[in-house]
């Protein structure tokens, strides 16, 4: 395989998103003026916000992408569903209006566990052990028919929202350590049963602080030789219902994130070009210590084969 650090800074982008080439711009007026993609999929914490208060620049940067025509979809590895998600956005500021939708890897989880129509999940059964929110806000399962318990020996799989807390069959959840939760796992791995993850984050940008996501949990699951169903980034389901939801294809879209490992990786599963936004949760790796400051290339192209994960372009923040 080619290194990135072999190949020049400033290559052309190509309509292979595996290619090992890119282009460092410093905003997304470049891109848009470059290549009119139909479809833009786009990451919430580290790129629009970080959960506190949107990035400079990135409202009227979705107003100007609007402006050219852009389909812009929410696509997140949030737990929690689409309609959350657009409220959360409106509560800081962004106009819901300027997106076609959002896709959460938590309304697909909803969506799955409800229809039963994979026969994957049709297998799963009805008791699980919930691992949840406590301080964020424990996840409902109204409307899901799951019956929640907390001894291991009752339950057919394992639903993961959060990093925080484990759900009780009252539908309130207690407050629980890492270390408390990663031991329950231990348990569930020794019975064999199967793990849905509705978050496959590992960390997430919170004002500047990383945050332990579920996917970490699940991560070490399968460590211990658990199955883990990941419902959202970088596996190639969530980014199937955001094109259909455009209605494109892979050709006429482009993902923006700020994971190497979720949001480039993905892209490049599904064959989408994409967009890396270094002032999220690998700023700190890539050197930077203040918002819109420019990645040195090299930086980037190392931790990009690190990750094996190439993004057609490399922006310091998503401004216009």
């Amino acid at each position: 395989m080619t290194s990135m650090a072999s190949l020049p800074p400033n290559s052309n982008s190509n309509s292979n998103s595996n290619s090992k080439v890119l282009q460092s711009f410093t905003g997304l007026q470049q891109i848009a003026q470059t290549r009119h993609y139909k479809a833009w999929f786009l990451d919430q914490f580290g790129v629009l916000h970080d959960g506190k208060q949107p990035y400079p620049g990135a409202i009227s940067t979705l107003e100007n992408l609007a402006a050219h025509g852009a389909k812009m979809i929410i696509i997140s590895n949030s737990s929690r569903r689409a309609s959350t998600t657009l409220d959360k956005l409106k509560s800081l500021g962004f106009d819901p209006s300027l997106f076609v939708g959002a896709i959460t890897s938590g309304e697909l989880t909803y969506q799955h566990l409800q229809r039963r129509d994979d026969p994957w999940f049709r297998a799963l059964g009805k008791t699980c052990i919930h691992i949840t929110w406590s301080d964020r806000g424990a996840i409902s399962l109204e409307g899901l028919g799951l019956e929640v318990v907390e001894n291991v020996k009752e339950a057919e799989f394992i639903l993961v929202h959060g990093t925080e807390a484990l759900g009780h069959s009252s539908g309130n959840s207690v407050s629980k350590k890492l270390e408390e939760l990663e031991k329950i796992l231990e348990q569930c791995a020794a019975k064999g049963i199967p793990m849905v993850v509705a978050n496959p984050d590992f960390v997430t940008v919170e004002a500047r602080e990383l945050r332990i996501m579920p996917g970490t949990l699940a991560a070490s699951y399968e460590k211990l030789g658990g199955e883990v169903k990941w419902m959202g980034k970088p596996h190639q389901i969530i980014y199937k219902s955001a094109m259909a939801m455009a209605g494109v294809d892979a050709s006429n879209s482009i993902a923006v994130g700020d994971s190497l490992h979720h949001d480039i990786k993905g892209a490049n599963a599904s064959g989408i070009e994409s967009a890396f936004i270094t002032c999220g949760i690998h700023a700190t790796e890539l050197g930077l210590t203040a918002f819109g400051e420019v990645a040195d290339v090299s930086a980037v192209r190392a931790l990009a084969s690190k990750h094996d994960a190439y993004p057609s372009y490399v922006l310091p923040s998503f401004t216009w």
